[in-house]
């Protein structure tokens, strides 16, 4: 499963430097010299319309967003990474890659060391249940609000929930079972 962890925004300066928005907890691990990315292109990302980039293949084709990059090199801005890819040297190739994802393969990714952390991609899929037994539904994706972390459930008898990732409301989450126990006070469901 690929986990996005940057998002490549605009240009910065003539070189071929990006701006990228970094989409992990932990972006000293992910954003190092020499780090290979798997690339996803959104079919909604804004692109150029200008003339074909220069270094296309052929003359008149667009320049084509390969199937992974290599961070050539970085530095920190504002909270913000700006990167430098193997053979994006030229502002123009640098703006084809705008909208870009940035990902990496869950496997490459270690398991937290605190027990009672988890990664989202971890979560996703696992069947809630409440403390009998009985299923709620299946954990849909988790949102990172200021407050907590919230579980958004696809409800087994349709639509979603939120329920709020705190211990009094989650005692328990079991990976090897495929479950999540959850404690939740009258009503929340039908919210």
């Amino acid at each position: 499963m690929l986990l996005v962890v940057g998002h490549i925004g605009k240009p910065h300066g003539i070189r071929g430097e990006v701006l990228v928005t970094v989409r992990t907890d932990e972006p000293e691990a992910r954003f190092v010299a020499g780090a290979v990315f798997h690339t996803e292109v959104q079919r909604d990302r804004r692109v150029t319309t200008g003339p074909a980039v220069a270094a296309a293949a052929e003359p008149g084709v667009r320049y084509q967003v390969p199937p992974t990059l290599t961070l050539e090199s970085l530095r920190w801005h504002q909270g913000r990474v700006i990167a430098q890819f193997e053979g994006v040297h030229d502002r123009n190739i640098a703006e084809e890659l705008r909208g870009v994802l940035l990902q990496v393969d869950s496997a490459e990714v270690a398991a937290p060391s605190d027990p009672d952390e988890f990664h989202d991609h971890q979560l996703i899929g696992l069947a809630v249940v409440d403390p009998e037994g009985t299923e709620l539904g299946t954990v849909d994706r988790i949102d990172h609000a200021p407050a907590s972390d919230l579980i958004v459930l696809k409800k087994a008898g349709g639509g979603t929930a939120l329920i709020p990732f705190v211990t009094a409301m989650i005692p328990t989450v079991d990976l090897r079972a495929g479950r999540i126990v959850a404690d939740l006070p009258e009503g929340l469901l039908d919210l």
